[in-house]
């Protein structure tokens, strides 16, 4: 029961997930029920409760086909980053990002510090919450899962909610220990966070996510932009996505 024994207290986070009117405990308990951790429901589609209903095979399947669609939009993220580049007034900090992007288009697995180094064009112009367009918003909300039919402002907000939680949900996977997920924990936590985890043998699961929990942990809130693009940046060429 090792999730149940995590607490966290940010009811604040919950945002709009929460019913008007209805009282939200400050602590939010994460249990072991399936894919609910205690998180806003919003952040597990309603596609993976299949695995209440359906045979493991229907499940691998139906999760590849839908993980198909998500993967649609990094091209589109990736394009913009390469756009943006000209834009970073830091020569330094230009020249990591064109480094970082020609490893992801040769097919190369960034390093944490390949990410982390870039942690300053996140958390300000031109690729910080406040900053991205509305068409970079939509292709982060289909690799997050997320809708892509709200207006601008509401994207925003979704957004920046999602990850707050997630990070979060990092801080107490963190301290907990990656080591104390069942394997069923493991995937579906690589799954929330960008990979296709359904093909991935368990310990490349764990690395991968011990990965994600480090570039996580390091960053302020300021800095959740990088934490957004880190779907795409750190799953796209993992072992076994690219099939």
């Amino acid at each position: 029961m090792a999730l149940s024994r995590v607490c966290w207290a940010r009811a604040v986070l919950w945002g709009s997930a929460a019913t008007p009117g209805l009282h939200v405990p400050r602590k939010l308990q994460l249990v072991r029920c399936g894919l609910a951790w205690g998180a806003p429901r919003y952040l597990f589609p309603r596609q993976l409760l299949i695995q209440h209903f359906w045979t493991p095979k229907q499940q691998i399947d139906f999760l590849d086909i839908y993980h198909a669609l998500r993967k649609q939009s990094h091209p589109e993220i990736l394009c913009y980053l390469e756009k943006v580049i000209p834009l970073v007034s830091d020569a330094g900090l230009r020249w990591h990002m064109t480094e970082l992007c020609t490893k992801i288009q040769h097919g190369t697995h960034p390093t944490v510090h390949d990410i982390l180094a870039l942690r300053q064009c996140f958390s300000n112009h031109p690729l910080g919450m406040n900053q991205l367009h509305a068409l970079q918003m939509k292709a982060l909300s289909r690799a997050m899962l997320l809708t892509p039919h709200l207006p601008p402002f509401l994207l925003r907000r979704r957004l920046n909610t999602h990850m707050a939680v997630i990070h979060q949900l990092d801080k107490a996977l963190a301290k907990l220990g990656v080591g104390q997920l069942t394997l069923q924990e493991v995937k579906s936590a690589c799954y929330l966070r960008g990979l296709n985890s359904t093909h991935i043998a368990e310990e490349k699961c764990r690395t991968w996510l011990g990965e994600w929990l480090q570039i996580s942990c390091s960053l302020k809130e300021a800095e959740l932009s990088l934490l957004l693009h880190n779907v795409v940046l750190l799953s796209v060429n993992y072992i076994g996505t690219r099939r």
